[in-house]
């Protein structure tokens, strides 16, 4: 059986990365209200990111997931409701087996 996967063409077709970035540019606020946190987490031989980002006019949440092809991002207009299921998310993988390494700022380098 010939196999018909071609890692050229899959590239092709996939999202860009960066692009899905900027358009989270409108996100970018540039104030004291900016709340970071980044959740670093291990299972076997697996490592899994959680981040949220909020502000008073919103928040986002990203989660990096190696079972994944792509990272998702969640938006929420509520900073409250996305703080609230960010836990709920840390919380359910927790008791799913994965291991917190990190649990802080935003890693610098």
């Amino acid at each position: 059986m010939k196999d018909d996967f071609d890692l050229e063409s899959e590239f092709d077709n996939a999202v860009d990365f960066d692009d899905e970035l900027a358009a989270f540019e409108d996100f970018d606020v540039e104030n004291d209200d900016v709340k970071l946190r980044t959740a670093i987490l291990q299972k076997e031989n697996m490592v899994a990111l959680l981040c949220i980002k909020s502000a008073s006019v919103g928040a986002a949440i990203c989660r990096v997931d190696p079972r994944e092809h792509l990272p998702s991002v969640q938006l929420y207009d509520d900073p409250m409701a996305a703080h609230h299921w960010f836990s709920r998310s840390l919380k359910t993988s927790k008791s799913n087996g994965w291991n917190v390494v990190y649990d802080g700022l935003p890693l610098q380098g």
